[in-house]
């Protein structure tokens, strides 16, 4: 008698077929995740198995896998980039990889799915946590995002609700319950209605640092991860627990969050007794975990923090005798560094002591605390299409919380991209705070941003405003930079320059009849109009503007240039070329007015990244209006990526002789 994990006896052997499940997903869209969908279902087919395949895209789970499912499955493979839950597949052979596999190698998935371990529940046996991907001969889990990009982004997407609700609702309660004081204070009264909005909010944010944490040891270490993760987290940021005056802020959550993740995927390795085990999970690692890594962090880590934070005040209190510019320059650094860590705080706590005897130096911080968040929010005006929808909208409550010197409203943004947002927030602190020093503005009060000089707080108001825009100005300027540079492909050309040769295309595969009379299909997305036989450009972004050209026959585009840049914005996240010669650029703007979507052929192909390192010969290019596009361009994305795993449909879209053909062909497209 075999148990729930095992297969029959004699399957993929000419005996019973496999009853097999599978779970698709990537991060940056759908189309990997359908093309590795019907992959899979092609290969188990040919092999005489059932597959059910549920895809998680980015218009939510399709063809959800039932409890039934669940129970009667002989295996389950998980071809994904991004955390997939497991624990609903407890007792089930699971196989955990990278979607990239799933495209290339289904075959060989399906019969490593049989010899794969059983998953506990616990996060062992089919993986180690919901980011896991297991290797084995002859492949691996292939290329994607490292385990720990993808749980740094985990904990940052959990971590930006509680930046923006309780940097909004402090920002709120200081304007409309705040009370000017003679000395250009803002004090909300005590026990007020706006006292207690103000408190709602002030939790926000406390909660902001062990959220993230928090998340980030979930993603490596799955649900035993998630209390140290977060207890860590807390304690990082309460510099009380270990001696020191700041607590050591996000970019301790950071440190605490891989440290909570992979202590608890260390403890899940240990053998423990069978009767240890139902308890683990709930029990012994969360307490081993949690007071193993707050023990480290109070006695080890916590001890430097409080000595950074210690000579960093002393060090500052040997610099008040030099330059004014200098000074500025280096209180801009280190407000700018850690937005709430110790640096920062040791900046802010140094000039707010010195308020009454010199406010210059406040000052200079004042004017310097509000451009990291500023400078964040204008950076997603001026290049929207290098960041995400959350972060756009994360940008606008950013410049919002920048006015009223909440230097917190940059964290999502420093903790998703450290290496070069900080280095950004850094230049405009240091730009702010010399202006600041050079014009000896002073403050009179212990904060910063533009609502102290509204309360009359500033001296020199002229100069401390301009301070602030020339620094958020700089820090735009050095993000969208970075960003463009850091994260951006080099865009591909042919091998050769040489245009396309003009040879007749083979004849129609036999028994591949085209559905006839076609004139549009994707619900009148794509036309005659949109059909090019033979492609001109030899590289990606040629390629890119070209395919914008085609759709701009149909009077759809309003700006062609802004529909490339966005194209190309979109190449930066991730290449669109999906390997089986196909490649599938896509932009949500509003340089379009309506979906419109275009088709060419390429004869010698265009080098664009693909994973399987074949060059594009079909390329389809998608454009939806941004304001209206709701899942329009997802959906699209998902039937040609199903329809394009068809060998047959290539090759009849290949040799279609002309462009009434090839409209026939792509009217397969249901």
């Amino acid at each position: 008698m075999t148990s729930p994990a095992d297969p029959p006896d004699g399957a993929g052997t000419g005996g019973p077929r496999l009853k097999l499940l599978a779970v698709t997903a990537c991060p940056t869209g759908i189309a990997h995740t359908y093309m590795a969908a019907e992959k899979l279902v092609q290969a188990a087919q040919a092999l005489g198995h059932e597959m059910k395949v549920e895809t998680q895209g980015s218009i939510g789970a399709e063809n959800v896998l039932s409890d039934n499912d669940v129970i009667q499955a002989d295996g389950i493979i998980v071809a994904a980039d991004k955390d997939v839950d497991l624990s609903r597949f407890a007792g089930k052979r699971v196989l955990s990889v990278g979607v990239a596999e799933g495209i290339h190698h289904p075959e060989r998935l399906i019969e490593r799915v049989r010899s794969a371990p059983v998953h506990r529940g616990d996060g062992t046996g089919g993986g180690a946590g919901p980011t896991a991907t297991v290797g084995g001969p002859g492949g691996g889990g292939g290329k994607q995002r490292g385990v720990g990009y993808k749980a740094l982004m985990n904990g940052v997407s959990y971590m930006i609700p509680f930046v923006v609700v309780g940097g909004l609702l402090i920002a709120v309660s200081l304007a409309l319950g705040g009370h000017a004081q003679p000395d250009g204070g803002l004090v909300i009264p005590e026990g007020s209605f706006w006292k207690h909005v103000n408190d709602i909010g002030v939790i926000g944010f406390t909660l902001m640092i062990p959220i993230l944490s928090g998340y980030i040891a979930y993603a490596i270490g799955d649900r035993p991860a998630l209390v140290p993760g977060m207890i860590g987290g807390w304690i990082a940021n309460t510099g009380a627990l270990y001696g020191s005056e700041s607590g050591a802020g996000f970019i301790g959550a950071i440190v605490t969050g891989f440290l909570a993740g992979y202590l608890v995927v260390w403890i899940k390795k240990v053998e423990v007794p069978r009767f240890v085990r139902p308890i683990m999970p709930i029990i012994v690692i969360p307490v081993v975990a949690t007071s193993a890594l707050g023990l480290f962090f109070i006695y080890v880590l916590g001890k430097p923090i409080a000595w950074v934070f210690e000579h960093l005040t002393d060090w500052l209190a040997g610099l008040t005798g030099t330059s004014a510019a200098l000074l500025g320059v280096i209180l801009g650094l280190m407000i700018a560094f850690d937005m709430g860590g110790p640096v920062n705080k040791t900046a802010f706590l140094f000039g707010a002591g010195l308020v009454s005897k010199n406010p210059e130096i406040m000052g200079m911080c004042a004017a310097a605390i509000p451009v990291p968040p500023l400078g964040q929010g204008l950076a997603t005006l001026m290049r929207r299409k290098l960041f995400s929808e959350q972060e756009r909208e994360t940008g606008l409550a950013a410049l919002f919380m920048g006015f009223f010197g909440i230097t917190e409203g940059a964290i999502p943004f420093a903790a998703a991209r450290p290496a070069r947002v900080i280095p950004a927030n850094m230049v405009g602190g240091a730009v702010a705070g010399a202006i600041a020093g050079l014009a000896a503005v002073t403050d009179s009060v212990p904060h910063g941003g533009p609502i102290v000089a509204v309360l009359g707080a500033v001296g020199g108001v002229p100069m401390f405003f301009i301070a602030i825009a020339v620094g958020a100005a700089a820090t735009a300027l050095t993000t969208v930079t970075l960003m463009s540079v850091g994260s951006g492909t080099t865009v591909g050309s042919a091998a050769s320059s040489a245009p396309p040769t003009t040879s007749t295309p083979a004849p129609v595969a036999a028994g591949a009849l085209p559905v006839p009379g076609v004139g549009e299909v994707l619900s009148g997305c794509l036309t005659e109009l949109t059909v090019r036989q033979r492609l001109v450009a030899d590289g990606k972004e040629a390629a890119i503007r070209e395919m914008a050209e085609l759709l701009a026959a149909t009077g759809k585009v309003t700006n062609t240039d802004a529909l490339v840049a966005t194209a190309l914005a979109r190449e930066a996240l991730g290449t669109t070329g999906l390997g089986e010669e196909i490649a599938i650029p896509h932009a949500k703007t509003d340089a379009v007015s309506a979906p419109v979507v275009g088709f060419a052929r390429s004869a010698e192909g265009v080098e664009w990244g693909a994973p399987d390192g074949t060059r594009a010969r079909l390329i389809f290019m998608i454009a939806v209006p941004e304001a209206a596009a709701g899942d329009v361009h997802l959906r699209i994305l998902a039937l040609l990526s199903r329809r394009l795993m068809d060998p047959g449909f290539r090759e009849r879209l290949l040799a279609a002789p002309d462009t009434e053909a090839i409209m026939r062909v792509l009217g397969e497209i249901q």
